[in-house]
């Protein structure tokens, strides 16, 4: 078990909550509680023009019903503008930004696709005055993290990506800065989440270099698919979860997660079965060096 475990589960207040939303939940709440940490939730409402009115204090609901409470208060990004224009400000003094007015067909978005083509570096040199986005000037190298259940994950951010945007144009903040300015604030050792993010990471990664703040460990797990293979999202149409069979939601989640089924007769007896389960999976005990070798480390 790790020491001061701070974990979190961040959904975006665009619809229900469905399938895969829980799974990522949970998955965060177990490694919290088999860690003995705190969990927190965090709504991500930075782009109001894709949020639901009312979705984010639903959400919240159903957690609470599936017994996935914050530990601390909820943090909701949209209070948090100033962080992000300090964060911004720190950069741009050390050089990393430039604006960019790009048409959206020459813009990358600061998604997972891993498929659209890296950003060119086309306003990499020039003096915008006028209203632009603000990107990352991203370094060259190679940036590598080891991931609890994907192993070493490398990427040149430069050749992959490329510089990417941390303020859009309309001035609302990316993803992938406030998502690090957020972690660093609430001191967030672990993040749990799907595999569709994995290749953000790297993203994620130099910005907290460049801001000087923790990389925390990182637990990509495999993404819930419908029967057509898609990646269950709000985008896809997937249904929300059941509030009122709460015990079989939970259960498939654990199936989702690769477990076999608990058998638990309530929700309680579910949680201590899974948080058991899943510290013997994903929270081995550190190995104690023998005398001799401690002795030896030691030094006379």
């Amino acid at each position: 078990m790790m020491n001061n475990y701070r974990g979190r589960f961040a959904p975006s207040p665009t619809g229900p909550l469905h399938r895969g939303s829980l799974v990522a939940a949970l998955a965060s709440w177990l490694d919290a509680r088999a860690n003995c940490g705190k969990w927190l939730i965090r709504i991500e409402d930075i782009d109001p023009p894709r949020e639901r009115a009312g979705a984010a204090a639903e959400q919240i609901a159903l957690l609470g019903r599936f017994g996935l409470t914050s530990d601390e208060p909820i943090l909701y990004q949209s209070s948090r503008s100033v962080a992000y224009v300090g964060a911004l400000q720190q950069l741009a003094a050390a050089g990393r930004t430039f604006g960019c007015d790009c048409p959206r067909s020459r813009r990358r978005t600061d998604s997972a696709d891993a498929s659209a083509a890296p950003y060119p570096g086309t306003c990499r040199q020039r003096k915008l005055t006028a209203a632009a986005a603000t990107r990352f000037r991203v370094a060259p190298g190679v940036l590598g993290f080891s991931d609890r259940a994907c192993g070493w994950f490398a990427q040149s951010v430069e050749q992959s990506v490329g510089d990417f945007v941390i303020r859009r144009v309309d001035g609302l903040w990316a993803y992938q800065l406030a998502v690090v300015v957020d972690d660093a604030f609430q001191g967030i050792t672990d993040v749990v989440r799907g595999a569709d993010l994995l290749d953000n990471t790297p993203r994620q990664i130099a910005l907290q270099q460049a801001l000087g703040v923790p990389t925390p460990r990182y637990l990509h797990l495999p993404l819930v698919r419908d029967a057509a293979g898609r990646k269950l999202s709000k985008q896809t149409r997937a249904a929300p979860v059941d509030a009122a069979s709460v015990l079989a939601e939970l259960e498939q989640a654990w199936r989702d997660l690769g477990f076999e089924p608990s058998g638990a007769a309530s929700v309680e007896a579910f949680q201590q079965h899974a948080i058991d389960a899943w510290r013997r999976r994903w929270c081995p005990p550190v190995r104690e060096l023998p005398l001799p070798a401690l002795l030896e480390v030691r030094g006379p």
